[in-house]
């Protein structure tokens, strides 16, 4: 187990290197491609209710992602984190630029104010946050579980995709018995569907 943790350690340091090469205007323009991709996939044309992320340090910028879902009349919802249980709430977000506040990880999360929580199971579409990806659907994300404990919990008829760079895919994610994988992962250049 020590050797697995290590070793997905050394991917997350491998991969914020790796993304340290490219310029503003690169990332730009493959973050621009992954989104293209997102909204031609039919899974996603076709929901209504998406779970997002608001991104960290190696995952997919998303900002752009979710104020388009608001555009296309898509109900975002995003998650709201409790960092003692390592848990969080969904939850439905009207406005971007008013419904946001920064969270206890250093990312703007939805208000509880004016942000409603949504039942898991009207999650049509969850796009799952990581920073490395194989294509089996194995995932790499910040190593605090959130994730790993959310999955299970989603309808069976939920799509779990994740949004990754190119560069993010890797031979084969290092997983643990606790680790979940995703159905789909959308690069800049291919959608891979689990095999």
């Amino acid at each position: 187990m020590e050797d697995i943790k290590e070793k997905k350690r050394e991917i997350r340091e491998d991969m914020a290197k790796k993304l340290e090469t490219f310029s503003a205007g690169e990332l730009i323009e493959k973050t621009r491609g992954i989104e293209e991709r997102l909204f031609e996939f039919a899974n996603f044309l076709e929901s209504k209710v998406v779970l997002l992320y608001m991104h960290t340090n190696g995952e997919v910028v998303t900002n752009d992602i979710i104020k388009r879902c608001f555009e296309s009349d898509k109900i975002v919802v995003l998650p709201a984190f409790d960092t003692t249980k390592h848990t969080m709430q969904l939850m439905k977000v009207d406005n971007f630029d008013s419904d946001l506040k920064p969270g206890p990880r250093g990312v703007p999360e939805p208000d509880p104010e004016c942000c409603k929580v949504v039942p898991i199971d009207c999650i049509d579409i969850a796009i799952i946050p990581g920073v490395a990806f194989d294509e089996k659907g194995g995932r790499i994300g910040s190593g605090k579980g959130y994730y790993d404990r959310l999955i299970p919990k989603l309808s069976i008829t939920t799509r779990k995709v994740a949004l990754a760079l190119e560069s993010q895919i890797i031979q084969q994610a290092p997983v643990e018995p606790h680790d979940k994988h995703v159905d789909i992962v959308i690069t800049e250049k291919r959608i891979i569907y689990k095999i």
